[in-house]
C-alpha cells in the first residue's frame, strides 16, 4: 500500500493513519511528534484549546489544550461536543444518484407478494422456557428426516416471554410475530409453554392471515410428549415448503439493513463508504436499505435529518432521535456514554467520530421513512429504524423488521449473526486475513484498489448471497436473536 496517511475532507484539520507511521515522518507536510497507530488521527496544524476538532467535514470533538502540528488526536487531549439537548432545524438537501442497471437475483416468491433469499424452517419459542424443548424439536426432525428440498430447520431462542410488564412484554410479543412473518422462512412452528405471559391465543391475534399449513402451533403443557408432536409438527410443515422454487427477480426487491460494530478508525475511510455506494446502487435500482444504531447518529443526525424527503419525514427523524435521548435519560445516563474501548483502540475518539463514521453507511440518498418499533419496513429507498447500536439487539431489529439480509461492517472483528445471512465486511485487510472464518468480503481492499472495482464485487457477492450462497455466519451456525429490553423483570 502506498498510501500510509489520509485527509478525507479538504476542511479536516486531522488526518488518518492507514497504517502504523513513526514518529519523526513527514506525512501530508507534517513531521509526527510521536508514533500514530493505524486508524488513529494527528493534527494538520496547531490547534487551541476550545478549537473544534475537524474530520469527515464536521467537529467530532473540542481540545481541551492546545495540540501541536503531528501530534497525536484522540481521548488524552479533546472532549465530546454533545450536549443532552438540542434544537433542530430542516435544510433540505436533495442528491440526485445516477443511474443504474438493476442486477437480477432469484428469489422465493411469497403469497403475500413478499420474496425470501431463504427458504427455512424455523421454531420459535414465545417464552424462554421452552427453548430446550425447540432446539430438541429441530435436532429430532432433522435426524429423522433431514433437510432436503429446503434450506436449513433452525430454532431462536431468547430468555424472555414471561415475568414482563407493559412495553417489555408488547415488544417481545412484537419482534417474535414478525420474525414468524419474516419471508426467509418458509414454515415456523410457534412453540409455547403454557403458563407464560406471552400467551398463544393473544400472540395469534398479530398473526392474522398466515397460512396456517406453513404456521403451526404447539402449547408444550397441552399434549403428553411436545417433542413428538413437534417433530409431526415440523414434518407436515417441511411437505409443504418443499415445493417453494426460487424465481428471477430484479434486486429491487431486496430489503437490505445496515450495521457496523466492532468499528475502528477506518470504518469510516473504507468499509462504511462502500456499504454506503451500495446503498446507493440499491436505492437507485428501487429497492431498499435500512439504518439503524440511533445512538450511534447521534453527532450525525442533523445530516441525516437534512436528507429527510419532506417535512413530514424529518420530524419523524427528529422523534427518533429525541425519545431515544430520552431513554438514556430517563435511565440516569448521558447520550454521549460511546464509543467503547474497542472502538477507542481502533482510532474513535468521541462520538461523534464514531456516528459521522457509522451513518456513511447510508450513502447520499433521500431518508425516505422512519420505522418505529410496531412497523415493517414498507417504503422504498433508505429507511431508518428505531434500535440500539447493541450488535444482536440491532440485527435482530433491523431483520425483524423485513431485510433479506444485513451487511455488516467491522474493523475489530465479531463471529455473530443474525438470524438472516449477515456479510461481514472487514475495513481493513489485516483482518480480513486473520479472520476469513469470520469475514465474507474485505472492504480494507478499497486502499490498494478503489471503490468502483470493490463495489461491483461486493454486488457480486450480495447477488450471490441472494441466489442461497451461505453467509460466513451461516456456515458457522452463528444465527441469533437478542431482543432489545427497557423496563421491569418481575
Amino acid at each position: 500500500m502506498d498510501r500510509k496517511t489520509i485527509i478525507i475532507n479538504p476542511l479536516d484539520n486531522v488526518a488518518v493513519a492507514l497504517c502504523d507511521i513513526e514518529k519523526y515522518g513527514i506525512y501530508e507536510g507534517v513531521t509526527l511528534a510521536e508514533d500514530i497507530v493505524k486508524g488513529h488521527k494527528f493534527a494538520l496544524r496547531n490547534i487551541k484549546a476550545g478549537e473544534n476538532i475537524i474530520k469527515y467535514g464536521s467537529p467530532i470533538a473540542r481540545a481541551v489544550k492546545d495540540i501541536k502540528a503531528g501530534e497525536h488526536v484522540h481521548t488524552h487531549n479533546v472532549r465530546t461536543n454533545l450536549s443532552e439537548s438540542l434544537q433542530y432545524t430542516y435544510s433540505r438537501v436533495s442528491t440526485k444518484l445516477k443511474k443504474v442497471t438493476p442486477r437480477k437475483v432469484n428469489v422465493y416468491p411469497r403469497a403475500n407478494g413478499e420474496v425470501g433469499i431463504r427458504n427455512e424452517l424455523w421454531v420459535i419459542p414465545t417464552v424462554g422456557c421452552v427453548n430446550g424443548q425447540a432446539k430438541l424439536i429441530v435436532e429430532t426432525f432433522k435426524n429423522r428426516y433431514g433437510t432436503n428440498g429446503f434450506d436449513g430447520a433452525f430454532t431462536y431462542t431468547h430468555p424472555y416471554g414471561c415475568s414482563q410488564l407493559g412495553d417489555d412484554h408488547e415488544r417481545t410479543k412484537l419482534i417474535l410475530q414478525k420474525i414468524v412473518r419474516h419471508p426467509n422462512a418458509g414454515g415456523v412452528l410457534v412453540l409455547g409453554l403454557g403458563c407464560e405471559n406471552n400467551q398463544m391465543e393473544q400472540f395469534k391475534e398479530g398473526l392474522q392471515g398466515v397460512d396456517l399449513s406453513r404456521v403451526k402451533f404447539l402449547v408444550c403443557q397441552e399434549v403428553e410428549d411436545e417433542i413428538e408432536s413437534g417433530v409431526e409438527l415440523l414434518r407436515q410443515i417441511a411437505q409443504v415448503i418443499k415445493g417453494d422454487k426460487r424465481e428471477e427477480r430484479d434486486i429491487s426487491c431486496l430489503k437490505v439493513g445496515l450495521k457496523c460494530g466492532g468499528s475502528d478508525g477506518l470504518s469510516g475511510i473504507t468499509a462504511n463508504p462502500l456499504v454506503g455506494m451500495f446503498s446507493d446502487y440499491i436505492v437507485a435500482a428501487g429497492g431498499t436499505t435500512v439504518l439503524s444504531e440511533v445512538p450511534e447518529m447521534f453527532g450525525a443526525e442533523q445530516l441525516l435529518m437534512n436528507r429527510a424527503k419532506d417535512m413530514a419525514t424529518f420530524e419523524k427523524v427528529v422523534r427518533l432521535i429525541n425519545e431515544f435521548k430520552d431513554y438514556f435519560r430517563r435511565n440516569g445516563q448521558t447520550v454521549y456514554e460511546n464509543p467503547s474501548p474497542g472502538n477507542k483502540a481502533g482510532g474513535i475518539t468521541t462520538l461523534e467520530d464514531k456516528s459521522l463514521g457509522c451513518t456513511q453507511k447510508s450513502g447520499s440518498g433521500p431518508v425516505e421513512d422512519v420505522v418505529f418499533d410496531d412497523g415493517f419496513v414498507t417504503a422504498r429507498g433508505l429507511n431508518l429504524l428505531n434500535g440500539p447500536g447493541n450488535d444482536m439487539c440491532a440485527v435482530t431489529n433491523i431483520a425483524a423488521a423485513g431485510c433479506h439480509l444485513v451487511l455488516f461492517t467491522t474493523g475489530r472483528g465479531t463471529p455473530f449473526g443474525g438470524f438472516v445471512p449477515t456479510l461481514k465486511i472487514a475495513t481493513n485487510s489485516e483482518l480480513a486475513a486473520n479472520k476469513s472464518n469470520w469475514i465474507d468480503f474485505n472492504a480494507g481492499a478499497v486502499l490498494e484498489s478503489d471503490f468502483e472495482t470493490q463495489l461491483e464485487k461486493l454486488i457480486d457477492l450480495i447477488v450471490e448471497t441472494a441466489n442461497g450462497k451461505p453467509a460466513k455466519n451461516e456456515i458457522n451456525q452463528t444465527k441469533e436473536i437478542a431482543i432489545f429490553k427497557t423496563g421491569v423483570t418481575l
